[in-house]
Parts: structure tokens; sequence; C-alpha cells
């Protein structure tokens, strides 16, 4: 028989102490900690389960290849990676009104005729859901709602339902009775994650579960929870924008890194298949501080528009800011224009935009964002017919990238005439192309090209 005994865990950090404590030593919180039963097993049961679960050789499994479900958006079944596996279990996060129930209430009416869809609320109404279903022209008729925070409840209608998909929205808002903690605690999100990961796995069901982000941009709960799905999903974007970006971060089906677009209309999301034809701003002049940059996101060539301004500072300090890229990355490329180009930025204030609220982070686009700063510095226009590419060193050399065929091949396809590529890269390009291709070797010959030195 399972004996009882308490522990003391935290309620903003999860960290398990045998007492309680006052302040918790792991994030310096005050009286956070409650109790919390746990089950002791006898020996008897321990040895039991012992038995059930002896390692067993590798090469006795027969590997299975996964069964995915189209979600009916072309976009989400690349960043899925061909669609949802069966019992597989996806973790999707985003801001407050950026779309995720939208989202996901349009992945509902695409799975129509797949088997019961269970979409578990315990935010919305029913009347609420309704309302969006019909401005989303929603009609799956296996589609069931059920507004409950109540886990066990939760998992009755689960068992008894035996759905092919379920929408649990959100994972903060349910409990469980067997945890003194409230909902949304450290405790509450793992423990509830852990059951309803149990019985999807064991019933081979699809589940989707929507989390909330902190501040931070990360989602909030334990850290174990990303660790617990298979697939976790970010939802980008301004919320007064209407494109978002949706992201893999870690996907055990497939590759990461890879997103997909979709633009936020009254009739919900609609994907949109060529991202650079949006992220490219139609301009009718040339303006100085501009540039098109190729960048990859997982598999995708994406060509963004980057944008720089330079004014003259009125501190002593100059000011540097970034919207879309890492503000130290562009303290570093600044410092290698000023030492290895003679630009002097010493009393310019520079503002770096990337267009279509994207997020760059790879450093193929740091020899787009030397010469986008240089061309505001000299406000010297680089056509718009130029795409650039390469990543920068310290030094100033201009340094080979990855998937340069098909970064190319996306600038061929929407009508770019002149590419600047690393040197190195272009000695062994193997295909022809209907481009001035331009290798530079470091950041002065670049400059020298667009002739803004």
């Amino acid at each position: 028989m399972a004996k009882a005994k308490s522990i003391f865990v935290c309620s903003e950090c999860g960290n398990e102490s045998p007492k309680w404590l006052g302040k918790c030593p792991a994030c310096n919180s005050w009286n956070t900690f409650y109790e919390q039963k746990i089950e002791k097993y006898t020996e008897s049961n321990k040895m039991e389960k012992k038995l059930q679960n002896m390692p067993k050789p590798l090469n006795s499994y027969i590997g299975q290849e996964t069964n995915r479900l189209s979600t009916g958006f072309s976009e989400l079944d690349r960043v899925l990676g061909g669609g949802l596996v069966k019992g597989s279990l996806i973790l999707l996060g985003g801001e407050p009104g950026i779309g995720k129930s939208t989202l996901i209430l349009q992945l509902c009416e695409k799975a129509k005729g797949e088997g019961k869809v269970l979409y578990v609320s315990g935010e919305e109404s029913a009347e609420q859901i309704k309302l969006r279903a019909d401005r989303l022209n929603i009609k799956n008729d296996e589609l069931m709602f059920l507004g409950e925070t109540d886990i066990d409840i939760v998992k009755d209608a689960i068992l008894e339902m035996k759905p092919k998909l379920v929408i649990i929205d959100s994972i903060q808002t349910m409990y469980s009775d067997e945890i003194s903690a409230a909902a949304g605690s450290v405790s509450q999100v793992r423990e509830i994650t852990s059951q309803i990961m149990r019985i999807c796995k064991a019933g081979q069901i699809t589940t989707i579960i929507i989390g909330h982000v902190t501040k931070e941009g990360n989602i909030a709960g334990p850290r174990v929870l990303e660790h617990m799905v298979d697939t976790v999903l970010y939802l980008e974007g301004e919320r007064y924008n209407t494109y978002r970006i949706l992201r893999a971060v870690k996907n055990r089906f497939g590759s990461t890194n890879e997103i997909g677009m979709f633009e936020m209309k009254q009739e919900g999301m609609c994907e949109v298949l060529n991202p650079s034809d949006i992220l490219i701003t139609e301009r009718e002049d040339n303006p100085s501080g501009a540039c098109i940059v190729a960048s990859v996101e997982g598999t995708r060539p994406i060509l963004v528009e980057m944008q720089a301004l330079t004014s003259q500072t009125v501190f002593g300090l100059p000011k540097r800011t970034a919207n879309g890229f890492d503000y130290s990355r562009l303290a570093v490329l600044i410092a290698v224009l000023e030492k290895r180009a003679g630009l002097s930025l010493g009393n310019q204030d520079v503002y770096l935009n990337i267009a279509g609220g994207m997020k760059l982070s790879e450093p193929a686009v740091d020899l787009g964002i030397i010469l986008t700063v240089a061309s505001a510095y000299r406000n010297v226009a680089i056509p718009q017919t130029t795409v650039v590419m390469g990543e920068v060193g310290l030094t100033g050399e201009v340094r080979r990238i990855n998937l340069i065929e098909k970064r190319l091949k996306e600038a061929e396809k929407l009508g770019f005439k002149t590419c600047i590529i690393p040197e190195n890269n272009k000695k062994v390009l193997k295909d022809e192309y209907k481009l001035d291709i331009i290798g530079v070797k470091n950041i002065g010959e670049a400059l020298k090209k667009l002739s803004i030195k």
C-alpha cells in the first residue's frame, strides 16, 4: 500500500524542499513554498514495476514511420515537418491577441472528415467560441466543445469520446484537485501536462496545447514543459501588424527553425505563400540606407529589406537601436565598419530596422547590415535590383555562407539583377544564373563595388 509523504514546492520556480522555507534558495522569492502530497511506493510495488520495465535490446523493436495528417495549411505543414503526427503533443505559444485561438479553430475546420475534434477552453465560453467560429465560417459538425478547467473532467471526456484531435486552450487555466497550488502555478502546469501526455500517447490522440507567454516572450510555466512536449511552436508578430510568423523551436518529427507566414484578415489567418514579395517594400524612389538581404529560415530562402538611419548625436554617447536584429551584433558590425573601412560613426546615432517585423539572427546578413549603415552615412543609395549576402569577420573579411544556391535562385525568381556574395562562394558555384554575381573578399571591396566608400 502506498504511503503518503509531504514535500514543499516553490510556486515560482518549482524548487522542492523536505521542509518549509520562508525564502526560496533558487529564485529568492519569499513565502512561496506550499505543501504537496506525494506517494511513496513499498518495496513490493517497486519490484513489480521494475520487472515490467526491464531493459530490452534495441534491435528487438520495430521502427515505424510516423503517420501524418495534413492540417490544410501548407505553411503549417512546413513548420511541423509535413503535418500532424498521430499521438504527438504540440505546444503553441504567443502573446495575447496574436491569433493563436483563431489559427487553431481554423485547423479544426480543416480536420473535417478525419474524426471527432475536442476543443477544451478554460478561458472563453461556448458563446464566445461560437461567435468566432461563425466569423471564420467553421462548419465542422464533429467539432465538440467543452468549457472546463478541471483536468479530471477533461480526461473523462477524452477517454469517452476518443477524438482524433484535442485542443487545450490554455494549459495555464487547467487545475487538478490533487495539487493544492493555484491554477497556472509551476506544479499545476507540470502535473497536468504530464497527465495529458500519458492519455494522448496511450490513445494515439494528437493534442495541441496553447500556452501563455511571459513579458520576456517565453512560455509561462516551468521550463520542463517544453521538454515534455514533442513540438514547440511560437506565433510571433506585432499585434497592430497584420502579418504573423509561426516558428518551430523544437520538433521531434522534423527540422527546427522552420517558419510559416500568415496574414491576419477578417476571415481569419490566411497563408502567405511567398513571403519575399511581402517583406520587400515597394519604393518608387531609391533612398539611401536601404538594402535587400537574402536570409534562410529553416530550409526556406527569404529576401528581406533592411533599413538604416544615421544622424549626428546630441549627447556624449551615440545611440544604437536595432529592431529585429541583435543589438550586440549591430554594435560589433559598426565597430568593424569604423576600424576596417574608416567610417567615423563615433558621433552618429545608428538606427536599424528589419522590414515586415522579421527577426534575423543568422550571420549571412552581416554584409547587408554593413552596407546599409554605410549607405545611410554616406547618403549613397544601393540599387534596388541588388541583393547582398555574406558573413563579416572582425578583420573585415567576407566569409563563406551556406545554402548559397537557394538564395541565388530566390533572388533570380524575384527579378533581381545583381548579387554581391563572398568570393569563396562564387568560386564553387556550379549552376548558371541570370544574375550579375559579384564576389568580394572584404568589406572594402563591397563598398567600392557600390561606390559608397
